[in-house]
């Protein structure tokens, strides 16, 4: 039988919230049933829901950034257990059989992989997401998430943290290697505590000083500020690697000149318009200019244990159902640090509407 579940729910872009039922599917033999603890708030929930990126399929809950509890397991999983601290991520099935999803980069799927809400699901429904009591997912692409992790905390990780932990592990950030980050928002915290874990000098590139002891105590070892003239000539040649984690416009051409002869500038922020670049900068010092979304099920599973390892956690503000309208505005216009989480337990109390 389908599981009738609460959830955030919007009927179109210009309505508010409201708590409404939606139905889970009837649970398959490889599906684990999550009572969902804790959802953060990822600025993919804003642009989709606010039909920024085109229109969406509404009515639609959204949330990517999913922590809780296993509630039921199918005959056939074998990879949880019921009480069992899991987490979701942005991604909800593949096709598993092709050359991606062979390698465990299940974010490639070149049948097309499942996005956790407003996608088409294998059985032509449209995937509702984490602002919700519970979720059904198949066991392959349900996440163990470790003591050492409270599960607001982690649950940020499951968007936030792969999407920086993925070009840090690709571009071999660690030892010896100095690191720029630009921007120190919700992914940008990330890329600090990640870069420095990893044993990497971290600098952080902000407009201003105004985050810089902030960024110290994420384990940044300087910011400079990217406001102030003749920044770039003096960090001429510097970087290994530059990880951009902003959506806004740059110069190209002066930020791949920090970047060291072979050096990386790795985008995982997504500007709205083209960024114009002269090849030049590429071409001369042989630097690569790159971009990463997120990473696959095994890579995410990894940087769960690295973050439990070594005590690293988003950086949240816990809020409740009624508070997410208000949350967004924050989140556009840079009011929070770093990342908002739904405690989404409120939903078993909220009655919905009519």
């Amino acid at each position: 039988m389908p599981i009738p579940t609460k959830a955030l729910q919007k009927t179109a872009a210009d309505q508010p919230f409201r708590v409404a039922t939606i139905e889970r599917r009837d649970p398959r033999p490889n599906d684990v049933v999550i009572s969902i603890q804790a959802a953060g708030i990822c600025h993919s929930d804003i642009h989709t829901i606010r039909d920024e990126w085109g229109a969406a399929p509404f009515p639609l809950t959204v949330g990517h950034e999913i922590a809780g509890i296993v509630e039921a397991v199918g005959d056939a999983v074998t990879r949880h257990a019921v009480g069992d601290r899991v987490g979701v991520g942005c991604l909800v099935d593949s096709c598993g059989e092709c050359e991606q999803c062979l390698a465990d980069e299940e974010q490639d799927c070149l049948n097309g992989a499942v996005g956790t809400y407003a996608a088409v699901d294998r059985d032509g429904t449209i995937t509702q997401g984490g602002y919700s009591e519970r979720v059904v997912v198949d066991e392959r692409f349900v996440l163990r998430i470790p003591d050492g992790l409270e599960l607001d905390v982690a649950a940020p990780l499951l968007c936030a943290g792969i999407t920086l932990y993925s070009p840090i592990d690709r571009w071999g950030v660690g030892p010896g290697k100095k690191v720029a980050v630009v921007g120190l928002g919700g992914l940008g915290h990330m890329g600090v505590q990640l870069s420095a874990a990893k044993g990497a000098e971290v600098t952080v590139l902000s407009r201003s000083r105004a985050k810089a002891e902030l960024a110290k105590e994420l384990g940044a070892a300087s910011t400079i500020a990217t406001g102030e003239d003749g920044w770039a000539e003096a960090h001429k040649g510097e970087f290994d690697v530059i990880l951009n984690t902003v959506s806004a416009d740059l110069d190209l051409g002066t930020y791949l000149s920090i970047l060291k002869p072979h050096g990386a500038m790795v985008n995982v922020g997504l500007p709205p318009a083209p960024q114009p670049l002269h090849l030049g900068s590429l071409i001369m010092g042989g630097k690569v200019l790159a971009g990463s979304n997120i990473g696959g099920i095994r890579q995410t599973q990894e940087m769960l244990d690295f973050c439990a390892e070594h005590g690293i956690g988003a950086v949240i503000e816990r809020i409740g159902i009624d508070d997410v309208e208000a949350a967004y505005d924050r989140v556009v216009d840079g009011d929070v640090r770093f990342r908002f989480v739904i405690d989404t337990t409120a939903l078993a109390d909220a009655t919905p509407a009519a």
